[in-house]
C-alpha cells in the first residue's frame, strides 16, 4: 500500500472507524441531540464548534486537493451557522461526511512524490505534514468531543 492510500485510509478511520483507538468521529456523535450540540460545558467550545472547527480545515485542504488556492483563516474556523433543530445539525454532519469522503478519495489519488512538496506555501511544511496533521487535529478534538458527551450525558 502506497503512502497516500495509507494516509487516505488513516484519514476516513477517524472520521469512519476501524483504527488503532476504536474510536471514531461518526459514532461518537450517533446519539447526540442537536441541543446536546450546541450546550456550553464551562467555558468550553460546544460538540458542534468543534465538529465545525474540525471540517473547516478538511474542507480548506478539499479545495487545494481540487486545484484551488488555500483559503483558511485560523480566527474564523470555530464560527460555524447556527444550528437551531435537528435538521441544522444533521445537515453540518452530513456535510462534514461528504467531505470526507471527497478528501479520502482525491488524498488516494495524490501521487507519492507530491506528498514531499510543499503545501501551498514553504511556510506550511509539505503535503505529508498536513495531512497528518489533519488526522492529529481530528484524533485531538475527537477526545474533547467524546468527554463533553460524557459530561453531557452524565452530569455529576
Amino acid at each position: 500500500m502506497n503512502t497516500p492510500t495509507q494516509l487516505a485510509k488513516h484519514f476516513k478511520e477517524v472520521f469512519f472507524g476501524g483504527n488503532w483507538t476504536c474510536s471514531n468521529l461518526k459514532d461518537t456523535l450517533a446519539d447526540v441531540t442537536w441541543k446536546q450540540a450546541t450546550t456550553q460545558v464551562y467555558n468550553i467550545n460546544t460538540i458542534a464548534t468543534l465538529v465545525h472547527h474540525m471540517s473547516y480545515y478538511v474542507t480548506a485542504v478539499l479545495a487545494v486537493l481540487q486545484g484551488a488556492p488555500l483559503n483558511a483563516k485560523d480566527s474564523e474556523s470555530f464560527a460555524h451557522p447556527p444550528i437551531n433543530n435537528h435538521t441544522d445539525w444533521h445537515n453540518m454532519q452530513a456535510k462534514v461526511w461528504a467531505d470526507v469522503e471527497a478528501f479520502a478519495t482525491l488524498l488516494e489519488q495524490l501521487p507519492e512524490p507530491t506528498l514531499w512538496e510543499n503545501f501551498t506555501h514553504e511556510k506550511y511544511g509539505n503535503y505529508f505534514r498536513n495531512m497528518n496533521g489533519i488526522i492529529e487535529h481530528t484524533h485531538y478534538h475527537l477526545g474533547q468531543i467524546a468527554l463533553l458527551k460524557k459530561l453531557l450525558q452524565h452530569p455529576a
